[in-house]
């Protein structure tokens, strides 16, 4: 159990991240029909750009445990902090879980049950891609060709997911041909590793209700977890501060050991005394860390 102190300046670092308003995007594209399946698209802006010609295009994937409570508001500033830095950026909403009626809560409001099977995978798939025509579309600036996917905790996972299509079973509806066409990925406290994450019980049991329980997490775990969905041959960077009390560090060492035992590098930056939300905190020092970490792979 995490003392007072760790507590204590974990919830101020939560309050941080949540204090700022939403940033309303430059424009929004749906790529299916269901209300979540849509992407904000955030112009670059300022004079961060170098040169004058087209910029990279960072796709995020927000957390929030693939709970229903948690959708792309809460990141939007950490969208805006990016596009104010010249990134053109892509900010993907996705299905995530349901609410069960009834169960818990004050007055039986019900209990938030993390991702739906297969639907929250169905989403990442599609939305990443439709993203280069309706990037096309929505921002002229952004170059297609120079993508770097990020996402914090559970979208974390599923960044690091996204570029693992290529490497999914084969029966898997998912599964593309060939790596995506990305410079590569920024993971930020990523919930990587299944196993790991399951053992400390990360977010309440998640990725157990993700693949829908006991008796499908083994039977589902190739097909999800990407921790078994390795070498990607795509650069990838981890963000994991050591405090994290929520996603603890142990899980990215885990994701990064996997990598290095399956022949691939990946990248493992670790912050003094920074927990889980300062990676997406405009406010923190943490969050320019971020930016310079997917400038590295962009540019």
């Amino acid at each position: 159990m995490p003392d007072d102190a760790a507590a204590a300046r974990a919830a101020a670092e939560e309050q941080s991240a949540f204090s700022h308003p939403a940033v309303d995007p430059d424009s929004t594209a749906a790529y299916g029909d269901h209300p979540d399946q849509v992407i904000d698209f955030y112009a670059p802006r300022g004079e961060t750009v170098p040169g004058a010609g087209p910029v990279p295009l960072v796709v995020v994937l927000h957390g929030g445990a693939w709970r229903p409570p948690y959708d792309r508001k809460h990141i939007s500033p950490f969208a805006d902090f990016l596009a104010r830095r010249g990134f053109a950026v892509a900010s993907v909403e996705y299905r995530r879980g349901a609410v069960l009626p009834g169960q818990g809560g004050e007055g039986g409001a019900g209990v938030p049950v993390a991702g739906r099977w297969p639907d929250t995978f169905d989403d990442v798939a599609a939305a990443l891609d439709a993203l280069p025509a309706l990037a096309r579309e929505a921002l002229p600036q952004a170059d297609p060709r120079r993508m770097v996917i990020t996402g914090h905790s559970a979208g974390g996972h599923l960044a690091l997911w996204a570029a693992a299509r290529h490497l999914l079973p084969g029966d898997a509806p998912w599964r593309i041909s060939g790596p995506a066409p990305l410079r590569g990925v920024v993971a930020l406290a990523p919930i990587a590793d299944f196993e790991v994450s399951d053992k400390l019980g990360v977010c309440g049991g998640a990725v157990r209700q993700l693949l829908g329980g006991d008796e499908k997490f083994a039977e589902r775990r190739p097909y999800a977890d990407p921790a078994l969905l390795l070498p990607t041959g795509i650069a990838t960077a981890l963000v994991q501060g050591r405090t994290d009390l929520i996603v603890p560090q142990a899980v990215a060492e885990s994701y990064a050991d996997a990598a290095a035992k399956s022949g691939e590098m990946v990248g493992l930056t670790l912050l003094e005394d920074v927990g889980h939300f300062p990676l997406i905190d405009p406010a923190a020092d943490a969050c320019a860390v971020v930016a310079e970490e997917i400038a590295q792979l962009a540019w």
